[in-house]
């Protein structure tokens, strides 16, 4: 069988070899408990702190701004639910987008069932959503503003800095909360220069296991917990803390190549892809020019997504019809953009990783060719 060309990154990653050793090692000679006294437990703590270090050190913030978490859904619901019930009294209203993760929209949706006015900001035919949208929605009773830096599905780019602008602007009592997932590992984040308050993101997008992310919370930030316990995580995640998962996720975050290099080259294997792709005549595109290149959502019109998704596997070749979290539904994400509904219900998004090549491209294009030529003659 032909090599895998796996292009499906935005949904999870293969973790790597430094991840993997990383974790072993935690699992075989660190497994004491943090919170331990014992010299054990304060080998486990050391881990956790160089790993807590370590993603400061990605964000450019303090130590002591970085929780631990499960997951970015963690993150998200506890960026949301706890900057809610901490300033309900200050206001009333959220303003999102309407392209968010799943676990940013059933959160709002919750608080929005609560009583919270939630305004949704939807985007425009490229997938960003303007300026002059923010400017009219964020106001004197806004509390909490979260806006995602990528978008998972197409790879647009969001004005996250305008938001924070606009806040201090027009003087609201809004936190600003950045779902950082797609992003973390491929852009470069300094979350002063972002302007938010809150920030989450996930290993599993960056070659680390599942089970791990981190939120930053600024210093002085009052976000109320939603795990209660043994306060573990200065009491704002209690639980005891994953040591090997999170050594992995420092030895993933260790592994990664610079990023602006990384930026460059991802950019041209996107180019490459973007010109084989159109250069069939079958495909449209639907990320925009300027999104993030490890991001590509395409529509080969008149063939299901689902059809092409298990014609690509029979080649050992794997893509997405959108956010895994969708499981076959039809994007969202697309839709709010007003994309055309035979083009939304053709649409793959490919997604790299920096172990990708042209290769793998290659293989992509001749295989979509096949499909159609192969699915037409079937029909």
């Amino acid at each position: 069988m032909e090599r895998t060309v796996y292009l499906d990154n935005s949904s999870t990653t293969k973790p790597c070899e430094r991840s993997i050793e990383y974790i072993n090692k935690a699992l075989i000679s660190n497994w004491g408990n943090p919170s331990s006294l014992h010299i054990m437990g304060m080998n486990a703590q050391n881990s956790v702190d160089s790993a807590r270090q370590t993603v400061a050190d990605m964000l450019s913030c303090r130590a002591d701004e970085v929780y631990f978490t499960s997951s970015g859904t963690e993150g998200n619901n506890t960026a949301i639910l706890g900057t809610a019930r901490a300033r309900k009294k200050r206001g009333n209203r959220i303003v999102t987008t309407s392209v968010e993760h799943p676990s940013v929209l059933e959160t709002v949706k919750r608080l929005e069932e609560d009583g919270f006015e939630v305004i949704r900001l939807k985007p425009d035919k490229n997938g960003t959503v303007s300026k002059s949208d923010i400017e009219k929605y964020i106001d004197k009773n806004t509390i909490l503003v979260s806006i995602m830096l990528v978008n998972n599905e197409t790879g647009a780019i969001m004005p996250v800095e305008y938001a924070s602008d606009t806040i201090k602007r027009k003087s609201a009592p809004a936190l600003l909360h950045c779902d950082a997932v797609q992003a973390f590992g491929k852009l470069p984040i300094n979350v002063s220069r972002l302007g938010v308050d809150l920030l989450t993101l996930s290993g599993h997008k960056i070659h680390a296991s599942k089970g791990i992310g981190a939120i930053y919370i600024k210093k002085g930030v009052t976000v109320r917990p939603l795990i209660t316990g043994g306060g573990q995580e200065r009491g704002m995640r209690s639980s005891t803390e994953a040591v090997p998962l999170i050594c992995g996720l420092e030895g993933a975050i260790k592994d990664l190549p610079d990023i602006e290099a990384q930026l460059k080259k991802q950019e041209q294997l996107k180019e490459y892809t973007d010109q084989l792709l159109l250069k069939t005549g079958l495909v449209t595109v639907n990320s925009p020019k300027d999104g993030l290149p490890f991001i590509l959502n395409i529509s080969v019109k008149g063939y299901r997504s689902e059809t092409l998704l298990h014609f690509l596997e029979s080649k050992n070749i794997f893509v997405s019809s959108g956010s895994a979290c969708a499981k076959g539904k039809g994007s969202y994400v697309l839709n709010e953009m007003g994309i055309d509904r035979k083009l939304i219900d053709s649409a793959l998004r490919i997604s790299f990783s920096r172990y990708n090549t042209k290769e793998d491209v290659d293989r992509l294009v001749c295989a979509i060719k096949d499909a159609t030529i192969k699915i037409r003659k079937a029909n």
